[in-house]
């Protein structure tokens, strides 16, 4: 039996060590392969696969959003936000928002988190409350926010209504909580 010298069989361990790679078989192709699948873009997260609830107080409203679903998704940018009644959140009275901060996507795991502020101008006094501009209030029992191309509507979270001065609020971006 016939020996090859010791440079022709280095020579034959890489190249065949090259054919492996090349055919997507070795052990570099396996690990190039999963950090691949860990730099994969999560999908847009869609309104279905989120649940949100609110708490807040005299002026300030803190929004959760939950990754309900089973895969990651990318929740980005602002929500929007209306007034309505305690119908349909059809029927709502948009109002503006003066965006905080800048949008940069959010990776929700399932059951991660991201979190959102509206921040509104307070009615003062009583019942009978007042705007300091001299507006009239606008007062409403449930807010509505588009979040993920859908809108969820929230009630206060102390049983009463929603009660601000002008037709502008102002959110924060979306954030990890």
């Amino acid at each position: 039996m016939k020996h090859a010298p010791n440079g022709a069989r280095a020579r034959a361990g890489w190249l065949a060590l090259a054919a492996l790679v090349l055919a997507g078989t070795g052990p570099a192709a396996a690990t190039a392969a999963a950090a691949a699948d860990q730099q994969a873009p999560a999908a847009q997260c869609q309104g279905g696969r989120l649940s949100a609830s609110a708490a807040g107080g005299y002026n300030q409203v803190r929004v959760t959003v939950v990754n309900k679903g089973s895969k990651p998704c990318t929740l980005s940018g602002f929500p929007t936000v209306a007034l309505a009644g305690q119908g349909s959140p059809d029927r709502n009275k948009p109002l503006s928002v003066a965006r905080q901060g800048s949008a940069k996507p959010v990776q929700l795991a399932p059951g991660g988190r991201a979190v959102t502020t509206i921040t509104f101008t307070p009615v003062l006094g009583e019942a009978d409350g007042y705007c300091a501009s001299g507006a009239k209030p606008t007062v409403a029992p449930t807010m509505v926010l588009g979040i993920a191309g859908t809108r969820t509507q929230m009630a206060p979270n102390d049983g009463g209504e929603f009660a601000l001065c002008g037709g502008t609020v102002t959110a924060s971006a979306f954030r990890s909580a």
